[in-house]
């Protein structure tokens, strides 16, 4: 009634489902009561209650057993709702923020296939074929991260429960053990973030929790292109395990969190097929601490080049060595910390914009222009995340003091 219709919308994908169900589940509650309640949006066709429906993120499928309206805090139990609509859906276990549903799997194979057959037409790449099939919600990586601990070890399960509940809410919020300590870390765009999740913990499911201090999340990565060698030779009850790796790290272009993973020519299909998994299993594992803080590493490339596997070798004892040897190359090459930028923009008096321009330049801050905004100066620059902890008290706290004299 009030908004344009989606069919006067040019969304491309929805040519591809041909009036079948095509919906985006872009936020999630939970009820004490009704369990997870799904907000949905739909871009075409029609949903129902008691309908079986495919979510092509999770590659599952679900029954939605209820159908409401929201009206503020009051939900209204309707029959269906069709395209341009909103509906918060009761029964959806394992729908998360950010997920596409579609009537069935044949649905969405059938959609793919008409998107590839659209694809070659345009000479388009499928990589995009398959952005556009899987719209969600794309997620930055989280920027602090702290420690948290229930009040006993007995409330564990129930704190892992509710952050399970709260991660499928928030995407943004990021749950980790720690594989030194065994401590559950929590990550998150900002304090204010964790502070409103601490808070949720203690309100909405009733625990006392205790967070550690708060730290940035530092990154690393390799300047530099290095290869190693490395062997593993143990004897485990009559049964010898013997692994001879040799790879390439090297730093990629492309800015990505995921290590890209190749395999040099003389690597042979039948190692790959047998071990490949416990190859990448060692990759991802080694890359998770670097060598400099203990921080991740990113922009990063490992090419296998040589594999040696003794018969009846066990994939744990492949995985292990693959990960020495990566930890080996790492250490070996020309290492930086790469920590987060804030992009930054301070209104100020002409009065103080030296103070504030001093004040930055202790924050290892860096001025990209200063504009002019009637009588105020407005300084536009960036200034790394660790310093604006502390520096935002100190700012204010300069400023206020200019203005007291």
């Amino acid at each position: 009634m009030y908004l344009p219709s989606p069919e006067e919308r040019n969304y491309e994908f929805l040519q591809w489902y041909k009036g079948d169900l095509c919906a985006l589940a872009f936020k999630v509650l939970h009820d004490k009561q009704r369990g997870p309640l799904v907000f949905m949006r739909i871009y075409s066709g029609m949903i129902k209650p008691q309908l079986a429906v495919h979510n092509i993120n999770g590659n599952c499928t679900e029954r939605i057993s209820r159908l409401l309206l929201p009206f503020a805090d009051q939900h209204v139990e309707i029959p269906s709702l069709t395209a341009g609509n909103i509906a918060l859906t009761v029964g959806l276990k394992h729908t998360a923020t950010g997920d596409t549903i579609v009537s069935s799997k044949s649905s969405a194979l059938a959609a793919t296939r008409r998107a590839e057959r659209e694809g070659e037409k345009k000479q388009r790449h499928n990589s995009e074929t398959e952005r556009l099939l899987l719209a969600g919600v794309e997620i930055p990586e989280p920027v602090f991260f702290c420690t948290i601990e229930p009040p006993s070890v007995a409330k564990q399960p129930d704190l892992d429960h509710a952050l399970k509940c709260l991660q499928r809410e928030d995407p943004s919020l990021k749950v980790r053990l720690d594989p030194d300590s065994g401590q559950t870390v929590l990550c998150g765009m900002g304090e204010l973030h964790i502070d409103i999740i601490h808070d949720r913990i203690k309100r909405e499911y009733g625990l006392e929790t205790y967070l550690g201090p708060l730290q940035v999340a530092y990154r690393e990565t390799i300047l530099n292109s290095v290869r190693a060698t490395d062997t593993l030779d143990r004897t485990l009850g009559d049964k010898r395990h013997l692994v001879t790796v040799e790879l390439e790290a090297k730093p990629t272009e492309t800015s990505s969190v995921v290590p890209v993973i190749e395999y040099a020519a003389s690597i042979s299909e039948d190692i790959l097929k047998g071990s490949q998994e416990a190859i990448e299993n060692g990759i991802h594992s080694a890359c998770l601490q670097g060598p400099l803080l203990g921080s991740p590493i990113q922009d990063v490339a490992i090419t296998l080049h040589s594999l040696m596997i003794h018969p009846g070798t066990s994939s744990t004892m492949i995985s292990a060595c693959v990960s020495r040897c990566v930890q080996k190359a790492l250490k070996t090459a020309d290492k930086q910390i790469l920590e987060p930028l804030m992009n930054l923009e301070v209104t100020v008096t002409r009065d103080h914009l030296s103070a504030v321009l001093a004040d930055l330049a202790q924050r290892r801050g860096s001025i990209q222009e200063i504009q002019t905004r009637q009588d105020n100066r407005v300084v536009v620059g960036f200034v790394p995340l660790a310093e604006t902890m502390v520096g935002t008290v100190s700012l204010k706290s300069t400023c206020s003091s200019l203005r007291n004299r």
